[in-house]
């Protein structure tokens, strides 16, 4: 078989399993090839259980002691328990949901179990482990590759398409150059595939990774410096007249000099002649709108039009609220573009837009629609640009000629990720917040303490404050380590503890219409603790919120948990946030110490990247740039330094990358799939 083959014809895969497989960006074996193991399970070790240790994946080999019973815990949730033994001592065993697993097992018999194991008070439980009879042909013994999956499909699938896949592969071209290679002791490529599905040694599939990780920063970098080579010498949409004067005076209130300085670096761009392509960072609440609101006047005041896109309807709206009387009061005409606006409004704005009536645009995603067109739109503005990917970035800016971007993000990210991730911006930070914002009051707790939260969240209710929940899961999963707190147990439970409170439930499967009006009502403060996952992330401005309490904290990223601190603290009222989990362990609890003793968010970024282990830092990937399948932004980070150094000095020699068809075709096909196209 070739490479471009098709999956489905793999033996054993049939229509059904191509179907799923596609679903993982499984097609030809080429894809497969490049779905990396997510880790690996090192059963070449069996561990006898009295030499077992806490928190860790081992390989145990024991005999089934009793027969194993199930009892139900609540709703959705049973419990099956087993105890196991070897001649150094017992263990139990501990199943969720999953009754018809263990019945598998047979009194008096020998399995070999792997799974993870917990300290609870002098003995150990393992949960959830896999087991299989103590045989030849058992998989103990082995480093087995596991695979990213999906409903339907077995790691035997990937193994299968995997093995087809890696005989296909044969003398595989090595597109990095041999030199890098050998600076960076980097395996050949056609090592490195089988080192990292099928390896024979943890060294082995430790040197593929490194070779992974850093092909996939070098192919990222290389990109990044194409973009920003592509923009040089190219002009900006030219505006004479860069005062400020009169925005100044309008405001109410003094800007921080962290805005002024974002203001000016914005002006100075754009008097240069060039385009200006900047990313202003900044903690929730600390004026990144002001920024925005000073372009929207330079572009007007020089006969020009501008555009604010938002991520949601809700924070266009409140782009409206808060920018528009501020614009209209200095005489600039100010419209809302939203999907939901009725097709007369829809058509009217619009044709507003089109015939230059209508100097500032706030839209969300129908702003870049085909139909939408603009008198002469010389700025754009993106909120929380990691909701929108590169190409719609790139759609706002050609909706006009020379069009100045400028990007905002509420997500403090350490300057060298952002020099990676932002490749051809420049970043303004502002790290001021505006005078009278109190600091949140933050607590890490355990869950003895839940009665006592559960007070506080009454008491903060009946002073006329509103709440947030925030819990890592929808539901309760069937595949759980532990008991996690999901965010329908919890408002099932809050409304029955709290039943004088009006208690709402949203999270990323609720129908958007529902969700917009859920987020509209606590907005409106007719709803009093909204329980909900991360999709408040980023949300609406909800200044009579005084209260975050994040359930399962230690299943979050640090700067993940800034973020959700910031959707309180908005109004003038003390306000609160409880993170539970310090019970969770010594890492988890000096992890949430650093949130509790600092409010600011690039000290927190930092830590973050200092002690996360694997994981995107951001939660969930950057949208409209490649994906990272080995690389950790957190973990990696010399690494991405390393590769940003080599790419950097390859494009000075070779900016067209004329010396390396195989890499520059490469780095073309990446970012065509995922960025802003070719490189020609």
């Amino acid at each position: 078989m070739r490479l471009e083959d098709h999956v489905r014809f793999v033996r054993g895969i049939g229509p059904k399993k191509a179907e799923l497989l596609q679903k993982l960006g499984i097609e030809t074996l080429a894809d497969a090839i490049g779905c990396y193991p997510r880790g690996y399970e090192d059963r070449t070790r069996i561990t006898p259980i009295a030499q077992l240790v806490d928190g860790e994946k081992q390989c145990i080999h024991a005999i089934v002691g009793a027969q194993p019973a199930t009892a139900h815990i609540r709703k959705g949730m049973d419990v099956t328990r087993c105890k196991v033994f070897d001649s150094s001592g017992s263990l139990a065993l501990r199943f969720f949901n999953n009754r018809y697993a263990a019945a598998g097992l047979e009194v008096g018999q020998e399995y070999a179990f792997y799974g993870k194991v917990q300290a609870e008070g002098r003995s150990f439980v393992m949960l959830a482990p896999e087991f299989e009879p103590v045989s030849r042909e058992s998989r103990t013994g082995r480093i087995l590759p596991i695979y990213p999956l999906t409903a339907g499909l077995s790691q035997k699938d990937l193994y299968r398409v995997t093995d087809a896949a890696l005989q296909a592969a044969g003398d595989v071209k090595d597109f990095l150059p041999e030199d890098i290679r050998n600076r960076q002791k980097l395996p050949p490529l056609g090592k490195a595939l089988p080192y990292i599905h099928r390896p024979q040694t943890m060294e082995q599939a430790q040197q593929a990774r490194h070779r992974m990780v850093f092909e996939e920063l070098f192919l990222l970098s290389c990109g990044m410096g194409f973009l920003r080579s592509s923009r040089e010498g190219k002009q900006g949409a030219r505006l004479r007249d860069l005062s400020l004067r009169a925005f100044y005076r309008a405001l109410p209130f003094e800007l921080t000099g962290a805005q002024r300085r974002a203001i000016e670096a914005c002006t100075m761009d754009i008097a240069a002649g060039k385009p200006l392509r900047r990313l202003v960072q900044g903690d929730v609440g600390s004026g990144k709108t002001m920024v925005a609101a000073a372009l929207c006047c330079l572009a007007a005041n020089n006969g020009r039009q501008a555009a604010i896109m938002a991520p949601t309807e809700l924070l266009a709206q409140q782009h409206m609220q808060t920018l528009g009387p501020l614009l209209q009061k200095l005489g600039i005409s100010c419209g809302l573009l939203t999907g939901s606006l009725g097709a007369k409004k829809k058509r009217e704005i619009t044709q507003q837009m089109e015939d230059g009536t209508l100097s500032v645009a706030i839209g969300t995603h129908a702003l870049f629609s085909e139909q939408v067109r603009f008198h002469d739109l010389a700025i754009a503005v993106v909120d929380e640009q990691h909701r929108f990917g590169v190409n719609q970035r790139a759609s706002l800016t050609e909706k006009g000629e020379n069009v100045h971007l400028l990007v905002m993000s509420a997500t403090p990210i350490p300057r060298t990720l952002a020099l990676l991730i932002y490749g051809d911006l420049d970043v303004s930070i502002i790290d001021e917040l505006p005078p009278g914002r109190q600091k949140i009051k933050t607590y890490a707790v355990s869950e003895k303490t839940r009665p006592r939260i559960d007070r506080f969240i009454d008491n903060q209710c009946a002073d006329g404050g509103q709440v947030y929940v925030v819990c890592p899961l929808v539901e309760d999963s069937e595949n759980m380590d532990s008991v996690r707190n999901s965010a329908e147990h919890t408002a099932e439970r809050l409304a029955k503890v709290l039943p004088h409170r009006t208690v709402s439930l949203v999270h990323g499967r609720t129908k958007a219409a529902e969700k917009e009006q859920i987020m509209s009502d606590f907005a409106a403060g007719r709803i009093d603790i909204l329980v909900s996952t991360t999709v408040i992330e980023v949300g609406v401005n909800v200044p009579n919120a005084t209260l975050m309490v994040v359930e399962d904290a230690d299943c979050f990223g640090l700067s993940q948990l800034h973020q959700l601190r910031g959707r309180v603290g908005r109004g003038n009222r003390q306000s609160f946030c409880i993170f539970y989990g310090a019970d969770r362990g010594a890492e988890a609890r000096e992890r949430l110490s650093t949130l509790v003793h600092t409010n600011d968010g690039f000290v927190i970024a930092q830590k973050d990247l200092e002690m996360r282990g694997a994981g995107d830092f951001f939660g969930t990937r950057q949208h409209g740039l490649p994906p990272m399948k080995m690389a950790d932004l957190a973990g990696d980070t010399r690494l991405l330094e390393q590769a940003r150094q080599e790419a950097d000095a390859l494009l000075e020699q070779d900016p067209e990358l004329e010396g390396q068809p195989l890499l520059k075709a490469k780095v073309q096909k990446l970012f065509s799939q995922y960025g802003e196209g070719s490189f020609n």
